[in-house]
C-alpha cells in the first residue's frame, strides 16, 4: 500500500485527485492546503509521497524543503500547470522528485506517484523538454518530438550517471558495481536514450541539473 498525502490549496484539485487514487494500490493519507499544515501533516502520518503544486496558494517550494526537515523518507511528486525552466530545476534542487502537468493523463499521475514510491525519478516529456531549454547544450540533445511521455530513471540508472558525471570510465564503473562491461554499456546506452542525449557532455549535464553531482567534480568543454 502507497501511503499519499494531497498539498493543494485548491479544494476542488483535491477532489479530482481523490478520484484518481481511489483503487487499492495507494491511500491518502492527509491533505493540506498550506505550508504549515503540510509539515504537521508529514510529521503526524509520514507518507511516502506527497503530491504537490507548490505554486498554489498557501505553498512555496520552501514547503518542500520544511516537510524534509521532519521526514527524510518523504518523496515529493510536483503537479502544477507548465512553468519555466529556471523555477522546475529549482523545484527538483528543493527535493522534488518527479514532476509532471496538471493536464498530464489520470494513469501518468498515478504512474508518477507510484514510480516516485519506488525510489524512481518520473517526468513527463514536456517538463523534461523545458528543464532541457534552462542552459543546456542543444549541440548534446537529439531533435526529438517531446510528448507526455514518461521518463523515468532506475535507481540503478541514477546511480550510473552519477558515476559517469564524475568521469569514470565505463571500466572503472564496471568494477565498483560488480557488472560486466557489456552491461554498463548497455546501461548507458539506455540512458542516453531516455535523457535524449549524444554524448557523455549531454549526460554530465543532466546530472549537473539534476544535483547528482557536483560540476566541480567533472570538467569538461563544449566540444565533448
Amino acid at each position: 500500500m502507497i501511503t499519499l498525502l494531497l498539498a493543494d490549496s485548491n479544494e476542488l484539485v483535491r477532489i479530482g485527485l481523490r478520484t484518481i487514487f481511489k483503487d487499492s494500490e495507494f491511500q491518502i493519507i492527509g491533505e493540506a492546503n498550506e505550508t504549515e499544515e503540510l509539515v504537521s501533516q508529514v510529521k503526524s502520518f509520514q507518507p511516502d509521497v506527497v503530491l504537490i503544486d507548490y505554486t498554489s496558494d498557501g505553498f512555496t517550494i520552501d514547503a518542500v524543503l520544511a516537510a524534509k526537515n521532519v521526514s527524510e523518507k518523504v518523496k515529493f511528486v510536483g503537479i502544477t500547470p507548465l512553468q519555466d525552466a529556471q523555477t522546475l530545476v529549482h523545484a527538483i534542487k528543493s527535493g522534488v522528485t518527479s514532476y509532471i502537468k496538471k493536464d498530464c493523463s489520470l494513469e501518468e499521475i498515478k504512474n508518477a506517484v507510484f514510480e516516485t514510491s519506488q525510489n524512481n525519478a518520473f517526468f513527463c516529456g514536456t517538463i523534461l523538454e523545458t528543464i532541457r531549454q534552462e542552459g543546456i547544450n542543444v549541440d548534446s540533445i537529439e531533435a526529438v518530438d517531446f510528448t507526455c511521455d514518461p521518463v523515468m530513471l532506475s535507481e540503478r540508472e541514477q546511480e550510473i550517471i552519477t558515476m559517469i558525471a564524475e568521469g569514470m570510465t565505463n571500466a572503472v564503473i564496471s568494477e565498483k558495481l560488480f557488472l560486466s562491461k557489456h552491461t554498463v554499456n548497455t546501461h548507458r546506452k539506455n540512458i542516453m536514450a531516455k535523457l535524449g542525449v549524444k554524448n557523455t557532455a549531454g549526460i554530465v549535464m543532466y546530472a549537473v541539473k539534476e544535483k547528482f553531482t557536483s560540476p566541480n567534480k567533472y570538467l569538461f568543454s563544449a566540444e565533448n
